[in-house]
């Protein structure tokens, strides 16, 4: 579903990714690991189109969106959910949601989006900014999952989230591969996340992938060690 092959991108004259290569499939969830500073947010960015890529490429099913604008992206599959979730805290649950259905032809909100978020189905007429993080959290993935995309980006869902609801976001982007043929590549720190909803982790240090592994066949010691500052 998701190809990205030898992908290199620079901050002006100073290269920020070198060479990152990795697939996801359908139904799949993919972690990316690593400590702040690393590239995870980089990484993201460049395949969501915010930043523009160097050289290498990325392939969505068996189209190349390498050099596309960001809502090309987002029309060929693509949602992203950025670090510090980024809603809009003066319309309401459900006015939010109906934002990521602006450029759809059916402007009425998914039945399943309710479904997998009960809490915001009870708070769909409260305003954004009154929710808590874990909330927000979650009203920012339903936003995401409102265009229907093949591949969803989650960047470091988990900052700044008591560890009950981490345990709700788990569970529901579980669900969500259970519901859509969705793609899932979620940017983390937390390892004990990253083993509930992953299918495969890699480690992302210095810009460049240093490690991969199955969740099965995880060393969680290696990782951490990465994650370590």
């Amino acid at each position: 579903m998701l190809r990205v092959k030898d992908l290199h991108v620079a901050y002006g004259q100073s290269e920020a990714l070198h060479g990152i290569s990795f697939s996801s499939a359908k139904k799949e969830t993919v972690a990316i690991m690593g400590r702040n500073g690393m590239g995870k947010t980089t990484l993201f960015k460049s395949l969501i189109g915010i930043l523009p890529i160097k050289s290498g490429s990325v392939h969505v099913g068996d189209q190349d969106i390498t050099h596309d604008e960001s809502f090309r992206r987002v029309a060929k599959g693509i949602a992203y959910v950025p670090q510090g979730r980024m809603i809009f805290p003066l319309l309401t649950v459900e006015e939010n949601i109906k934002t990521g259905l602006e450029n759809s032809k059916n402007k009425i909100i998914p039945e399943d989006i309710y479904a997998m978020f009960p809490v915001l189905w009870e708070m769909r007429r409260r305003k954004g900014g009154n929710l808590s993080g874990g909330q927000q959290q979650q009203l920012a993935i339903a936003r995401a999952l409102a265009t229907d995309p093949r591949i969803l980006l989650l960047d470091e869902p988990t900052e700044g989230i008591q560890p009950s609801i981490i345990k709700d976001i788990a569970h529901a982007l579980n669900e969500i591969r259970k519901l859509r043929d969705i793609t899932i590549i979620v940017s983390e720190q937390v390892l004990s996340f990253a083993l509930d909803v992953a299918d495969r982790l890699f480690v992302i240090e210095g810009g460049r992938m240093v490690h991969e592994t199955a969740r099965q066949d995880t060393d969680q010691d290696h990782i951490k060690a990465y994650l370590s500052v």
